[in-house]
This record gives C-alpha cells, sequence and structure tokens, in this order.
C-alpha cells in the first residue's frame, strides 16, 4: 500500500490496518470507509487484499469510485452503498467491520455523536477506527500567513472554528474535543497523531526535488506525535478501538 495517501496519513492507515491483521490473524479485513468518496483509499486498500465498504451520500462519488476500482480491477472486492455514518446500522451487520475510515466527515455531518456512534455499532469488538478531522488551531494560523488577520480572530473565537461566513467547513475541532467524542460512542482513544503539519507551511518551490520531498516526508512523520506541534497541524487523527 505505498500508494495508500500521502501527506503523513498513509503511514497511520498501515499501521492500523497491520495492527488489526495481527490480532485477528488473516490479511483479509472488512474495512469500513465513511464517506469514502471516490476510492482513494478503498482502492488501494482492496488492492492490498481487504474488502472494503464505502458508504458516502454523494451518487456522482460513488459513480466514480465504482469506475476507479473497476480500472483497478478490484470491483469484486468493493461495495459502494449511499447513506451518512449515522445510516450505518440499518446499512451493515453490527459487529462486522474491522477498521472504520472516518476522514473529513465530522465537519460536514448535521451530528458528529450520532455519526460516530453509528460507526461504533458496526464495529466488531476489538475493531479500530482512523478517526481524522480539521483542527481548528491550524486555520487560525493558515489566516494569519495569508493575511487575513480579522478572519484569524473570528476563528479564534468561533466556538466551531469557523473564520467567517464564507468558511466552506461547517466546523473544526480540538484535540479534546476529538477524543471527548471517541469517548462519548463508547470508543477508546489509543493514540493521537497531527497530519500535514508543515508541509502546507513550506512554499513549493523548496521542496520540487525528490531529496526535498523525502525530507518533508520524514519531517511530517516525526513530528505528527510531537504534543507541541501536531497542535498546529491541518488534520487531527485520532486511532479509536471497540472494546
Amino acid at each position: 500500500m505505498a500508494d495508500l495517501v500521502g501527506d503523513g496519513l498513509g503511514h497511520l492507515v498501515r499501521d492500523l490496518v497491520a495492527a488489526r491483521v495481527a490480532v485477528v490473524g488473516a490479511n483479509e479485513l472488512a474495512v469500513l470507509d465513511a464517506g469514502g468518496g471516490t476510492g482513494h483509499l478503498a482502492v488501494p486498500l482492496a488492492q492490498a487484499g481487504h474488502r472494503v465498504t464505502v458508504v458516502d451520500p454523494t451518487l456522482d462519488s460513488l459513480a466514480a469510485l465504482e469506475r476507479r476500482a473497476a480500472e483497478a480491477g478490484v470491483s469484486e472486492r468493493i461495495t459502494a452503498l449511499q447513506g451518512d455514518a449515522v445510516d450505518l446500522p440499518d446499512l451493515l451487520e453490527p459487529g462486522s467491520i474491522d477498521l472504520a475510515l472516518c476522514h473529513n466527515v465530522l465537519e460536514m455531518v448535521d451530528d458528529p455523536i450520532q455519526s460516530l456512534v453509528g460507526i461504533a455499532v458496526v464495529l466488531r469488538t476489538g475493531g479500530l477506527l482512523s478517526l481524522l478531522a480539521a483542527n481548528r488551531h491550524a486555520v487560525v494560523l493558515s489566516r494569519v500567513l495569508s493575511g487575513h488577520l480579522a478572519d484569524a480572530r473570528r476563528a479564534l473565537a468561533d466556538p466551531n472554528g469557523r473564520w467567517g461566513d464564507a468558511d466552506p467547513i461547517p466546523r473544526r475541532f480540538t484535540m479534546d474535543q476529538l477524543q471527548q467524542l471517541v469517548a462519548q460512542c463508547g470508543l477508546v482513544a489509543e493514540a493521537v497523531h497531527g497530519v500535514r503539519v508543515f508541509s502546507d507551511l513550506v512554499p513549493g518551490a523548496l521542496v520540487s526535488g525528490a531529496r526535498e520531498t523525502a525530507d518533508l516526508a520524514a519531517l511530517e512523520a516525526a513530528s505528527a506525535n510531537h504534543p507541541a506541534f501536531r497542535e498546529l497541524a491541518v488534520h487531527l487523527h485520532v486511532r479509536g478501538r471497540k472494546v
């Protein structure tokens, strides 16, 4: 799964897969990608031998997923279902999923806790959750660096971390908020990470070569779990487990 996904998230997903495979003693996992869209995670996971169910509310995204899966020759390993995370108990058998991915979903849904509850219902005991969400601290820094100081001040004060009415993201989270949500739906937060700590801060011209790109990737991996730097990451990642 070397091409699973970039920007520091790939190794986190690979670690989750490896951890679950080690526990179940099988190389084929039942994976759920909630809000998985066009399959940029689902297809590589299917290519690695796993069975992936993608649940997404957008029919166009699911159609693109099916085309991508067909081109990759993994259509038989991917199931596309229309729906939201809150619908999962009606779409899948309870306790049927080994690994659930919930990436950049909680920012957009009407009820984040109910979405996570839906995921928790379909996870097996011992099953793992990969939760990724936008960091409210990062958007403040981003608006400052782009010269939008009033927006930064609004994002800092807004309870949802929004910088204004034109902000396309309905809500952002702190790490504490994400861990509390995970606990409220009956999961244990085993580890936390920052994703894209520095990538958006470095001008593209400075990382145009293979060596610079590799150095940036190594820096991202090294800082992902640093208590200070992960608080500035564009996205926050929580590894959860159903007990």
